[in-house]
């Protein structure tokens, strides 16, 4: 039998009964488009993973200042302010292949006329800007000169801009923290949320020393150059860890820590933590579809069973189409047809389903959405190949009657 001739016949045989037909193919409708949908949900998260991973920078490391003791109690991390800029600058010097910028952190109330607004203060070097690959979207970033003079100016975030400003430019405007004024001199370009949650472009970073002598100035930040984290950028994400053990080795000398004694600071692979972030949203990812799969089985046992009884509806059929000449592998390819024509309407009508609903719940949910191809050829693909193993035993059964017996069956 021809292969258009195939298809006109198990087109007429579906539409014979255009209601069973529809209801055999909701089963892989549903499947395909629930792939659809967990991919394109899976694969926005993924994407949007990705751009946080970019935005943080993945060839990083993160030095922070260890825990102090009162009365024997440990009072956390960064308690004690053991790291200074200092070993910033000797890790720069001694391990060229790395760039260190150390920070100093702390929050404050920022006034600019009638608003206010409070957030997170970072005093910095030049060189952070370099190390978190951190641009400004509008003005500049302070320079050395103005670091080493403690001048009150600052770079504020798009969060603070939004809240302080409005629609207005900041640049040049004069804000007050802690009474202080300083004068914006640059906006950072917008980060969004971190792999923790936080808001990157929440916060105003201002030079190291003038944050140290007038906004952060605690009774232990008031030591000469104490720093609350050291970042330190890797060349490659490869090279993290043994960049994080030349670090680490270094500053036990430095800090004249004995062997077996614990360190003064806490040495963070950002690499690592990506990396585990990845693995984790990729096996999310595939969790989702495998779970979605479900529905192709389940759609599948639906066209066996409804092809089986086609099969006993049509034994005279069958019994009149082998007198007439037909043989067994004709009336095999024509029920295997049919369960392939369910199969192959089921998805493309669930891949259109499935974009559609994509599309709704990213809206909705104000999720990231990614429509895949790769994935839904694949739900495609299945569900096609779940039509031909559904209707290889119906067609094998229909195929092996005997004409005679059939053309007796009632």
């Amino acid at each position: 039998m021809r292969p258009w001739t195939l298809l006109r016949v198990a087109l007429q045989a579906l539409a014979a009964n255009r209601l069973r037909s529809a209801l055999t193919m909701l089963g892989i409708v549903i499947g395909v488009a629930a792939v659809v949908v967990m991919s394109a949900l899976g694969a926005g998260a993924h994407a949007q993973l990705e751009r946080e991973i970019e935005a943080l920078g993945s060839n990083l490391l993160l030095l922070r200042s260890g825990s102090a003791r009162q009365a024997g109690a440990r009072l956390g991390a960064g308690s004690s302010l053991r790291l200074s800029e200092q070993d910033a600058q000797a890790i720069t010097r001694e391990l060229p292949a790395l760039l260190a910028a150390p920070a100093l952190r702390g929050s404050a109330q920022v006034v600019r006329g009638g608003r206010n607004w409070a957030t997170g203060i970072g005093g910095v070097t030049p060189e952070y800007f370099e190390v978190r690959g951190w641009r400004t979207a509008a003005g500049r970033a302070f320079d050395a000169a103005e670091t080493s003079a403690a001048a009150r100016v600052c770079v504020i975030g798009s969060t603070v801009a939004r809240e302080l400003f409005g629609e207005g430019d900041p640049v040049d405007q004069i804000v007050r923290i802690r009474r202080v004024p300083f004068k914006v001199i640059g906006v950072l370009e917008e980060r969004g949320q971190s792999l923790l949650g936080f808001d990157q472009d929440d916060l105003v970073l201002l030079p190291i020393t003038a944050a140290r002598a007038r906004v952060l100035g605690t009774a232990q930040r008031a030591r000469p150059r104490a720093v609350d984290v050291i970042w330190i950028r890797v060349g490659a994400p490869a090279q993290a860890t043994a960049a994080a053990a030349q670090v680490r080795a270094l500053l036990r000398q430095r800090h004249r820590t004995p062997s077996g004694e614990d360190e003064h600071f806490s040495l963070r692979n950002l690499a690592e933590v990506v990396e585990r972030q990845e693995t984790a949203s990729r096996t999310l990812s595939l969790l989702l579809a495998a779970v979605a799969s479900v529905s192709l089985v389940v759609g599948g046992i639906g066209i066996m069973n409804v092809m089986l009884v086609s099969v006993t509806e049509r034994t005279r059929e069958i019994g009149l189409r082998r007198v007439v000449g037909a043989r067994a592998r004709d009336i095999l390819v024509q029920f295997l047809a049919e369960a392939m024509m369910l199969s192959a309407i089921g998805a493309l009508v669930g891949l259109g389903l499935g974009a559609g609903a994509s599309l709704a719940l990213g809206a909705l949910l104000a999720w990231p959405v990614l429509i895949a191809a790769p994935a839904a050829g694949i739900a495609a693909a299945l569900a096609l190949l779940v039509g031909a193993v559904s209707g290889c035993y119906p067609a094998y059964k229909a195929a092996r009657l005997n004409p005679a017996e059939a053309l007796r069956f009632e």
